[in-house]
């Protein structure tokens, strides 16, 4: 009956998968558009998605079906609509007056090449211009062509004897609708008369055109040119440009041409009422500026200024006050659009300062490499992590606010807490504020601060594992409650963190090194040096420790031998200044050994309850107290099979050093671990170290287990892949798969260079995979509960270690913690990837946790924060199971009863795939098994029953990426990394779903548009003003007869109901990629009406604004305009 009520729950909160937003700089953009109006930027990328910004978390994504790129985009001003144009010859009409933008009208070129677009403001006729050269006329509202077509050979009549290229520019004269400026790529330039279809001038110069850009009294244009030039043209003097400059061009003395440069991409000419006009360009640097930064260069009288940017320039668009075309036009800003960052810079300011951009588009700053999601976390962590984040800001930006501000917010009522953690190739963590579907920065980490870096080449020392990224986080355990934070690098290094709100200055990073050593013998090595035995404060109790007081030598890097006792990354030696935020505690690193690198660690979990942190890899696992700075356990995964004490071990003095080219037989399990500790514990710990100490730890093995045969094995150069560092949650059968699907800087973060055992030795060895602390019943024999760690390895075994804590306070300082392995609890196939606990009512127990407290904080504000363990809850019944041991692995889950060890559910989650990634969630008071499996099926599990509640085919793995940085979190959220730069947030929560649509932001805002400027009374007097003109009586099919069907098809739109009467209904397009549809079910029908009727209202107004022009004008002569 519980299992049931339980289901219901879960069943009633789980609807389909919905994708709610995406986060993140665009990947690979390709074009940009800005509405002045509205204060709406647009984005496409070469995959066709659509980003849209606005203010400050109002962002929306869109996607074209096809994929193809986008290759402009271009606002109806004011109207909330948007036309994209696709590498694939097609053009799309968008709706943004939805909370979720749609397509209206689609128009699809079958004979020609969409090369250049053009739409004059409040005008309805859109310019096409193609690669043969020709210029085609849509009606946006229609999404027809015209019969007016501009041919080519007519434009440019005898004035060239060869085809004049593609079109690269249209514009109208911003003084004259009536006169068309069209550029080709080949250097010609024509004015069409659009009324008398004749060219009224030509304009030709012998290098390439790339832009064009108008003075807005329309007597003058510039043209950027492929030689670093730029032209400016009299409209009445076509015989030679009335100006040639290059702006970074070397001006020789005897009065020649300057040395060409590189082309001018893009040419912008904004003028002020007040002063000088702007001109703002891209590319144009000299030849032998080689190896320099993509630049924007800013004229502006006579200073010039050149602005370096991070990233290649992809397009900028220059910001003015007005959207008229024939006025001043008053810039106040650039926005520059690079290949991986967005830049506005403010004209306005001196030094041409930059605006702090507000969107979450770092999160590509270092590629990512591990994501973690919390959801409803306690609530006062978001404010002390901003707290100490806010610190972290650079100075120096604009002081004027985000110019792209646009739209409104979403009016969501959920206000959990959720928090998004990324870890990054060089080190860094970023902790994320994902709540109410936005996402900001909250606070960086750099965890490589607490190494040295090599200065240079010739000072690196040859030991990384991998060739770059040597601090690039792998795996990461966070405790939300204590904020502790534990990570694992690349490097085989975990560092431990705590949060203080208190800057302190670490004096001395004291490293303390441990190995221990897995061999056949048991005795002393023959010959080997006797070493006296010295007590070690807070550890004397662990009979295995024996001190050896050496040198701080690095151990053997010679060579003439192997590597021997040293890490991959070397500690720093000077103060350590920690800012508020996450503060060191602890620096863990394992060593080479006789020349073999150590493993890199595949699983972590820390537990702040406890003051322990565990970590596995190939080899077997580590136990750490990081209350004590000791190493409790460390056994090789074999050996946990078996019951056993690993306190039982005989010490035994260090082995002599072998000769250098013996194959060595012994090898290590987790290597060596070096700490790092803050002045408090040094203190407590170093009565008798002096600071060139180096203690080692010998642990030798019970005789009857032995990690390796006692055959030699042969070393092998590690094979060399391009992809990621293979999880353990990949089942092995896998791992060619994932080695070959991309090799993309992106996509990888290390190659190895190491030697190590031979490939198939590392396929088949069993690997650490997961860890989960709990309160249970370690044995079946058992009858109250106690600490006990789960231990998950790839082969499918779960095993129990118990956990014996002394009591709180001083004791647990002093007193060591004992640690004993129980034996195999249960095996599933394929590796384990996630382990949970319930209690006999389905309740999740989660792992205990301390409550935070300051470390640094005076003695009495810390024992009224600080909350330790409390004690366990004896068990009611003796007999009766009281604990349900929730296990899932690759391919199956299994539910077993505690303490009997008797398996009561099973459920095979995928034959012919495996699971990616699982996680035991909470949704709706009730838990259930969320999994992604590489087949793309996304699918959960009720709990206890293991019934299937939802299984849906969302997105089949093309990328490790996704793989890698997958996650479930609380109350029925998911993310992935979508491409290196973006987060893709989904849902399967039907209370997200219902409220998704008030939650999103609104893009389009009833906004007046500003007056047209005013002419006065002498330009209307002597025809100095504006000249309209009526399109319709040109374009329209009367005038212009129809278009050939062959030329284009027209394909309407999910959203198209006669025209923008259906674009109120919120008809959602169907997202091809993710193959998810988007019901709209939170829209209430009244909103419906209204929104309806806003919008036909302001069609109408539009379409009366209009007639009411063309009356106006219709029947007067020239001396009455």
């Amino acid at each position: 009956g519980l299992t049931w009520v339980l289901m219901r729950v879960v069943e009633g909160n789980i609807c389909s998968l919905y994708f709610t937003v995406r986060h993140g700089f665009p990947y690979q953009p390709s074009s940009m558009a800005f509405d002045p109006v509205q204060k709406i930027l647009a984005i496409g990328t070469q995959t066709g998605a659509l980003r849209l910004f606005g203010r400050a978390g109002v962002e929306c994504y869109c996607q074209h079906e096809s994929n193809a790129a986008v290759i402009q985009l271009q606002f109806l001003i004011n109207e909330g609509a948007l036309v994209s144009a696709l590498a694939d010859d097609s053009i799309h009409l968008w709706n943004l007056r939805q909370k979720i933008p749609a397509i209206l009208h689609s128009l699809k070129f079958n004979r020609e090449r969409i090369t250049y677009c053009h739409l004059p403001f409040q005008s309805k006729w859109l310019y096409i211009g193609t690669e043969r050269g020709n210029i085609h006329i849509v009606n946006v509202e229609s999404f027809t062509l015209s019969g007016y077509v501009i041919m080519w050979n007519k434009a440019i009549e005898l004035s060239t004897k060869t085809h004049p290229g593609p079109v690269v520019h249209i514009s109208d004269n911003p003084m004259d609708e009536g006169k068309l400026l069209i550029g080709f790529e080949s250097g010609i330039v024509v004015l069409w008369d659009l009324k008398c279809k004749k060219a009224d001038y030509r304009y030709n110069y012998d290098e390439a055109i790339h832009s064009v850009a108008w003075h807005h009294e329309g007597k003058q244009f510039v043209c950027s040119h492929s030689d670093g030039t730029l032209t400016t043209w009299n409209v009445r003097t076509p015989a030679k440009p009335a100006q040639i400059i290059t702006p970074h061009g070397k001006q020789p003395k005897d009065g020649k041409k300057p040395e060409p440069c590189k082309p001018i991409l893009k040419v912008e000419y904004k003028t002020t009422r007040a002063g000088d006009p702007f001109m703002v360009l891209s590319g144009g640097l000299s030849y032998d500026t080689v190896g320099r930064r993509a630049c924007l260069t800013v004229m502006h009288g006579k200073s010039t200024a050149v602005l370096e940017m991070d990233y290649p320039i992809v397009d900028f668009l220059t910001l003015c006050e007005t959207p008229y075309p024939n006025d001043f036009q008053e810039p106040y800003a650039v926005v520059v659009l690079l290949e991986k960052d967005l830049v506005v810079i403010d004209l306005g300011q001196i030094g041409y300062p930059i605006f702090e951009n507000p969107y979450p588009l770092t999160i590509h700053e270092s590629p990512v490499t591990c994501c973690e999601y919390f959801a409803d976390c306690p609530a006062e962590l978001i404010p002390a992590l901003y707290s100490v984040g806010c610190r972290q800001k650079r100075q120096g930006y604009s002081k004027k606010e985000w110019p792209i501000s646009g739209g409104n917010w979403g009016q969501g009522t959920q206000s959990y807490p959720e928090i998004i953690i990324t870890g990054h190739a060089d080190g860094s963590i970023k902790f994320w504020d994902a709540s109410a579907l936005m996402l900001q920065v909250l606070y960086k980490l750099k965890t490589a601060k607490v190494f040295e870096r090599a200065r240079g080449k010739e000072e690196k020392p040859n030991t990384d594992i991998v060739d770059e990224d040597p601090f690039a986080i792998q795996t990461l355990s966070w405790c939300p409650e204590s904020r502790m934070l534990c990570v694992a690098g690349v490097s085989a290094h975990v560092i431990v963190y705590r949060f203080s709100k208190q800057e302190i200055t670490t004096e001395v990073l004291l490293e303390v090194r441990m190995q221990c050593e897995f061999s056949e013998v048991d005795s002393p090595d023959p010959g080997g040096e006797q070493t006296p035995t010295l007590p070690t404060p807070g550890a004397s109790s662990s009979p295995q420790e024996s001190e050896l007081p050496t040198q701080p030598s690095t151990g053997s890097n010679s060579s003439d031998g192997p590597r021997d006792n040293i890490p991959c990354l070397q500690v720093r030696s000077s103060p350590l200044k920690q800012s508020p935020g996450n503060q060191v505690e602890l620096v863990i690193q394992l060593v080479w050994v006789s020349g073999e690198p150590p493993q890199q660690i595949t699983s972590l979990a820390i537990n702040s309850s406890y003051g322990l942190v565990v970590f596995g890899n190939s080899n077997g696992l580590a136990v750490v107290d990081y209350l004590q700075k000791t190493l409790l356990f460390n056994m090789g995964t074999s050996e946990l099979y078996s019951p056993s004490d690993p306190y039982q071990r005989q010490p035994r003095s260090p082995r002599k050093a072998k000769p250098s080219g013996d194959i060595p037989t012994v090898t290590s399990c987790m290597s060596r671990l070096s700490f790092l500790y803050s002045e408090s514990m040094k203190k407590l710990r170093s009565s008798h170290f002096s600071k060139s100490c180096c203690v080692r730890f010998f642990f030798s093995p019970l005789p009857t287990v032995s990690l390796f045969s006692s055959k030699p094995f042969l070393l092998s150069h590690r094979d060399t892949f391009s992809g990621f560092i293979i999880a353990p949650q990949i089942s092995k059968a896998q791992y060619r798969l994932f080695f070959d699907i991309s090799n993309a800087r992106d996509n990888s973060f290390t190659r190895s260079r190491s030697s190590s055992v031979a490939s198939i030795d590392r396929e088949s060895r069993e690997a650490i995979s997961s860890f989960h602390f709990c309160e249970s019943f370690p044995r079946k024999t058992d009858s109250l509960v106690s600490p006990c760690l789960l231990v998950g390895t790839t082969h499918g075994s779960v095993m129990m270690v118990a956990l014996s804590l002394p009591p709180s306070g001083d004791q647990r300082l002093q007193q060591p913690v004992g640690i004993a392995s129980c034996g195999t609890l249960v095996k599933l196939k394929g590796g384990i990837l996630t382990m949970a606990l319930l209690d006999a009512t389905g309740t999740l127990l989660p792992p205990f946790f301390e409550q935070w407290y300051d470390p640094n904080a005076s003695d009495e504000e810390k024992e009224k924060s600080r909350k330790r363990r409390p004690a366990s809850p004896p068990s009611s019944q003796e007999s009766q199971d009281t604990h349900f041991a929730i296990l899932c692995s690759e391919k199956q889950a299994k539910v077993v009863a505690l303490p009997s060890q008797t398996r009561i559910y099973k459920h095979s989650i995928t034959e012919t795939s495996f699971v990616l990634r699982a996680d035991v969630v909470q949704m709706a008071g009730a838990n259930c098994i969320a999994c992604f499996c590489a087949n793309g099926h996304i699918m959960t599990l009720s709990l206890p029953s293991l019934r299937p509640l939802l299984d849906v085919n969302y997105l089949p793995l093309t990328d490790m990426r996704i793989a890698r940085t997958f996650c479930f979190s609380n109350l029925g959220q998911a993310l992935y990394l979508t491409s290196p730069t973006e987060i893709q947030r989904i849902t399967y929560s039907q209370e997200t779903c219902d409220n998704l649509q008030e939650m999103l932001s609104e893009l389009f805002t009833p906004v007046e548009t500003p007056e047209a400027p005013n002419r006065g009374f002498f330009k209307g007097l002597f025809g100095g003003g504006a000249q309209s003109l009526d399109r319709e009586d040109l374009f329209g099919e009367t005038a212009a007869g129809k278009a050939s069907r062959s030329l284009a098809q027209h394909i309407p739109g999910p959203g198209n109901m006669e025209g923008m009467k259906g674009a109120a209904s919120g008809v959602v397009g169907e997202l091809a990629r993710a193959r998810i549809a988007l019901d709209e079910r939170g829209q209430k029908l009244g909103e419906l009406e209204e929104r309806t009727a806003a919008m036909m209202a302001s069609a109408e107004s539009f379409s009366k604004h209009a007639h009411d022009m063309m009356l106006k004008y219709k029947d007067k002569k020239w001396y009455q305009l």
